[in-house]
């Protein structure tokens, strides 16, 4: 299953990481390791973020996912189930049944 995994690095954290050299070979060891769908960068509210296309199947994958973020960076790390549009066109399938069973009631 995707996931949208966002990373929200604390500014003194992230500052910390730059001027010790670790940000950019953790964040690098972290991608390959990872081998997100997409990766993008950017600020928000005043915090480096990361944003990752991640796959796993299993829950415990989460730990594999997330902790890589809390130990290098004491991120903030946010997971969100997204589809594609061939996912959303797979779920569409049900929903006639969804309706007529559950709207308007």
């Amino acid at each position: 299953m995707r996931y949208l995994l966002k990373a929200n690095i604390p500014a003194e954290d992230g500052n910390k990481a730059i001027k010790n050299g670790s940000l950019g070979k953790n964040m690098k060891d972290i991608i390959s390791e990872l081998k997100p769908e997409a990766v993008y960068f950017s600020p928000e509210n005043g915090q480096r973020t990361a944003y990752m296309i991640v796959n796993f199947n299993d829950a415990s994958d989460i730990v594999r996912i997330a902790e890589p973020f809390f130990l290098a960076f004491n991120a903030e790390v946010h997971l969100t189930p997204v589809m594609t549009p061939e996912d959303l066109d797979k779920g569409f399938r049900n929903l006639e049944t969804i309706v007529s069973k559950y709207a308007q009631r």
